[in-house]
Parts: C-alpha cells; structure tokens; sequence
C-alpha cells in the first residue's frame, strides 16, 4: 500500500539490496538495505502487535544504534508518529513530554528503564519497552520474534511521520508536527541541492534524536541509496580516520573547531570528500575560513529549524560566503519583514525571518492558538529569527527574537533555567544568556542575585544538573549585586551579553 516516506525509501533502493551496505557501524559491522528492510518490517509488525495504530505515538529515548532507526523506519512503515527524544532529558522533563503526545508506547535505554516505566505509566503510558545502545532491549527481542514481511500502512503526504519537541521561542516545549511530506520532500531537495547520490558514503555523528541526525542526515541517504559509517558519538580522530573512506561529513561547529585542533587535518586527509555540511548552530567566519586554510574545503552552511527542516543553503557550486547561511532553497519561499508592521523589507535591512515551503510543518501538537500565531494569513511561518537577505539573495542571521539561546545545536530557552535557578534556597532572582562560545557556539551562562548564604557556583550546578538536561544546564553562574533594568523594570539581557561578552574568550 502506498506510504508517502517510505515509498521514497523503496524508490531508491539498490538493484541489489543485499550487496548495498546501508549503514556500517563504528565497530565494523554493515548492514545492507536487505537488512533495512527486513528489521524495519519487524519492527512495524511487533509495533502492530503491541497495538500501535496509524496515527498513534511511539515515544522514544534510547542511545545511538542501527537499530533507532530501524525502529523509526518501522513505526513509519506501521503508519505511526515517531517521536524521538533527548538522551540528556531528566525525568521530570519526560514526565512532560509524555503526558503533551500522549504515546501508546514508550521506549527508553534499559539502563533508566526503572525510573522511566514509574513517569510512563504515571502520564498513561499503555506500553512499556526498551532498547540500549548496543541494539538490544525488549522491543528488540519482540522484533526478533516478529515476521519481517510487513504491508506498509497507507499514508499520504499530509499525514503525521514525527513530532520533535522544540524550545521555540516561547515558553514550554513545544510539539513540531512533521508530516510524510515535509520530511520527504526536503530530503530530495537537498538531495538534489547538494548532487548526493547511491555512490556517497556519509560520516554520521550526530545524535538521532534531532532534526539534523535523523532528517536531514539519514533521510538523504535514504533518498539516494547511499551509505552511512554510523559513529554512537562525535569522536575527531575516528572521524578524520574515515575521510579516507568517505565522500561527505554532515556536522556541528563544534565538530569542525575539534577537528581544526587535531594535527593529522590536512588536504591529503580530507581529498575524498567533496562536502563538509554545517548546520544546528552559527559558524563562526573565523573557523570557516581555518577550516578552507587547512583543506582546501568550503564548509556548506545552511539554516533549517525543528519546524521547518532546511530552509536556505549556500550553494553547492557558487561562494560559500561566511557568515551567511545562503538564499533558499528550491521550493522554499523566505522574506523578511518588520516585526512591528509585517511590512516585507528590501535588501539588506533587518527584521523577522518568514519561510514557507513544503518542509514547513503542520503546526503545533494540541496548541491550536499558538499555531494560528505563528503563521500569517499567507502560509508563512513566523520564525523567531531576525536576519536580512543581501541584493545576492543569501540570508544572514543576526539574533533571534524572545532571547532564544542555541547551543550546540540544542534550542535552550532561558525562562525554563530560570525557573529551575530561582527554585533554588539563597536565590533571590536570575537572568540567563547566551555568550559567544567557541566550542558551543553559545553557552548557556546564568547571572544571579542571591542572599550571602546562598550556595557556591558549584554547588549550584550541582544542583541544576539533576533537574536539567545536560545541555541547558549553564556553564557558569555568575553572582551580582543586582540586574540591569530599563525605566519599565525590565531586565536589560542586552546589557548583560555586552558585559561578558568575552567570558568564553569570544
């Protein structure tokens, strides 16, 4: 039966699936496009059996493995909606998630599966499994068990594939409704966009739970028959090992400023790839243009969101200017407009960015009025971010609106850490901000006012690592007398950002 994504999936399948390796793991096995299709069959035939209907969720935390995305081909396949989740994320965090998407099946790593199954069957959880790094667990074992022989469920292009939680730019987390199409479509987009095809080998590092693992990296190879070394973490030394092998790299700016560090990057040792790809997070032009002194090579950057997968790119043949993340891509429409008036703005000046495309989402999970807030009568889709379009048309980001903060490609809203900060005993109020970080592209760093007996730093962030997820949890916690404010009361964030600028050496 026709099934929007995998039918892409199907179209670009080797002559021979068996002799086509699909992914071949940091530890040497490979895994041919025979196997996708089998283990993904199985696993939409236990899904099945475990009473996942079309439309139904199947949340899932779990470590890096061939077998999440089996997983997540077979929900696909059994018409379900995927809904990955930070590895990083506290209980308390999954307690929300769970309880907003309302899954019919929870999967998470064996090690938390005690703490988690008590959160899953609070928020209502009918099915409980699990699944560890090394591909094993009991949705596994039901997979083992299951015939590999599946008619993939009818889902047309408008129906759910994914929701991802996002950060947005208010708020709680919000559930980004991804549908067949707006994943399908983008894949071929930058498929074409960036001339992959069957003969690409792309080193993948990056985590599976975030658009850009699991999208953009996978569901292109996807579309081209092409194979991925598929590393359980970014390692410098394992990646640069494999560029000897490999046609293409998908990375964050932090893969490229640790690889800038290691001594064996050289044009000898990067001459078979044609692409390094940047994303998640701004490049800084300083390491763009280390990066072409070192390999000869231009990083490809490029802006997408959670909502939106890719938007623009900068080209695969034409200046990869640093700095700019490129004009949009083939079907994708992008302006810029005053955020006061919604007035469209000419070249070069600043105001809020609008997209809109096939790869826009279909709005927010259960949030009706917010959806309707964030999309203009005219389809496009309201961003959060300010930039300008150049008379070349590439796109520039200058900021975000609502003092968004990304790092290391994760979205971190500040309110939810503020919260967290002020719960804390001796906390009398905080603020907190990103700074330029040249790891992190920003690090998440709180300032705080408290009583003289409030707890040291490291305490502190002691205490905040058990209620946050690793990455929004600040790099530093800086004490002062009090906040700067505006005549209205309101702390001046600005003002902040300016007087510790260089607290990370930016």
């Amino acid at each position: 039966m026709p099934n929007h994504l995998f039918d892409l999936v199907r179209a670009h399948l080797p002559v021979d699936p068996s002799a086509k390796t699909f992914i071949e793991t940091g530890d040497g096995i490979h895994l041919s496009y025979a196997d996708l299709l089998a283990r993904s069959g199985a696993y939409a035939t236990a899904l099945v059996v475990l009473g996942v209907k079309p439309g139904d969720r199947v949340a899932v935390q779990a470590e890096k493995s061939p077998d999440f995305i089996f997983l997540y081909l077979g929900a696909v396949r059994a018409g379900a909606v995927f809904l990955p989740l930070n590895t990083a994320y506290t209980a308390t965090e999954i307690d929300y998630f769970l309880s907003d998407a309302d899954p019919v099946l929870f999967v998470c790593d064996p090690a938390k599966a005690e703490a988690l199954a008590a959160v899953a069957r609070k928020a209502g959880v009918a099915e409980i499994r699990t699944l560890g790094a090394d591909g094993r667990g009991s949705i596994a074992e039901a997979a083992d068990a299951a015939q590999t022989d599946f008619s993939d469920v009818t889902r047309g292009p408008d129906d759910l594939a994914a929701i991802l939680y996002t950060s947005g730019t208010t708020g709680r987390s919000k559930g980004a409704m991804l549908s067949h199409d707006n994943l399908a479509s983008n894949a071929l987009t930058l498929k074409e966009s960036w001339r992959f095809t069957a003969d690409d080998v792309l080193i993948h590092a990056l985590p599976v739970f975030h658009t850009h693992g699991l999208f953009v990296a996978t569901n292109v190879v996807l579309a081209t028959g092409g194979t991925l070394l598929f590393l359980a973490k970014f390692d410098p030394g394992r990646a640069l090992a494999l560029m000897a092998r490999a046609t293409a790299m998908m990375g964050v700016p932090t893969f490229y400023t640790r690889l800038l560090k290691e001594p064996g990057l050289t044009r000898e040792a990067t001459a078979a790839i044609r692409l390094f790809v940047s994303g998640s997070a701004p490049l800084l032009a300083e390491t763009h243009r280390d990066w072409q002194a070192r390999t000869g090579h231009a990083i490809l950057e490029r802006y997408g969101m959670t909502e939106t997968n890719m938007n623009t790119s900068n080209p695969y043949a034409g200046a990869r200017v640093a700095g700019t993340v490129g004009p949009a891509l083939p079907g994708v429409a992008v302006r810029v407009v005053d955020p006061e008036t919604g007035r469209v703005l000419a070249a070069d000046a600043v105001g809020m960015i609008e997209v809109k495309g096939p790869n826009v989402f279909k709005g927010y999970w259960r949030m009706p009025e917010k959806t309707a807030a964030e999309f203009k009568a005219d389809g496009f889709f309201i961003t959060g971010d300010l930039g300008k379009i150049d008379p070349q048309g590439y796109v520039h980001i200058v900021g975000r609106g609502k003092d968004l903060i990304i790092t290391g490609g994760y979205n971190v809203y500040p309110k939810e850490i503020e919260n967290e900060i002020d719960a804390l005993p001796g906390v009398v109020e905080s603020a907190v901000i990103g700074l330029a970080h040249a790891d992190f592209g920003e690090g998440v760093t709180a300032v705080v006012v408290a009583r003289p007996d409030v707890a040291p730093e490291a305490e502190m962030l002691r205490a905040l690592e058990a209620r946050l997820a690793r990455y929004k949890c600040p790099k530093r916690v800086l004490f002062v007398d009090e906040l700067p404010r505006n005549a209205m009361g309101k702390v001046q964030k600005n003002v902040l950002r300016d007087t510790y600028a260089r607290l990370y050496g930016g």
